[in-house]
């Protein structure tokens, strides 16, 4: 149990942990003071049911069929490995954090932005409920890697809103990114080095 709950972490950590408007969106909102605790709140709630659904849903398809799990296991490696692949391309370049600005909005124009930002970008679901799912589906305690993946998602999109106006001009640095982006793909190369393998943990 206690593996899964770790792979939860380190997978939703390095699947979250990356540049993006999302975490653009949560950080400017965070610095300008403007309902960034809603709009970490509602990121993470969005997470976790998305989540819950592909750990629980994909868990139950992928138990009753063991052709679908190795599919997923052979693909969720190939899919981590070329993510670690992108994560050092990143961490090659000179990206940094680039900080949304503006005129103050209201809580529900900045709520319908935090929700468009999550549930429109097809890659929340690539990662939460297809990614995840099926890397769940493969634990020993799936249950125990969904909540790993979903206190990743609190810890990171609470940590944004409140210490923002702190970790902006830290997050700026392209070199920090960097950093964060060659972690991110060693991470992913481990995981799917256990996929690879066919450990059940």
């Amino acid at each position: 149990m206690g593996q899964s709950y770790a792979n939860g972490v380190l997978i939703g950590l390095g699947l979250i942990v990356a540049i993006g408007s999302q975490n653009a969106f949560v950080l400017s909102q965070s610095l300008r003071r403007e309902h960034h605790l809603s709009v970490a709140l509602v990121c993470i709630l969005c997470d976790a049911l998305l989540i819950a659904a592909g750990v629980f849903g994909l868990s139950a398809l992928l138990s009753q069929s063991p052709l679908l799990l190795t599919i997923a296991r052979w693909g969720g490696a190939a899919f981590l490995l070329g993510y670690a692949l992108l994560a050092l391309k990143r961490a090659a370049g000179k990206d940094a954090l680039r900080l949304e600005r503006g005129a103050r909005r209201s809580q529900a124009q900045v709520l319908a932005m935090t929700l468009a930002i999550t549930l429109l970008n097809p890659h929340v679901y690539l990662d939460t409920v297809v990614l995840l799912g099926s890397l769940g589906a493969q634990q020993s305690a799936p249950g125990a890697f969904a909540l790993g993946a979903m206190c990743a998602s609190t810890l990171w999109f609470a940590a944004l809103a409140l210490a923002g106006a702190k970790l902006a001009p830290w997050l700026s640095r392209p070199f920090v990114w960097q950093l964060i982006d060659v972690g991110v793909a060693l991470m992913m190369i481990t995981v799917a080095l256990q996929l690879i393998l066919g450990a059940r943990f």
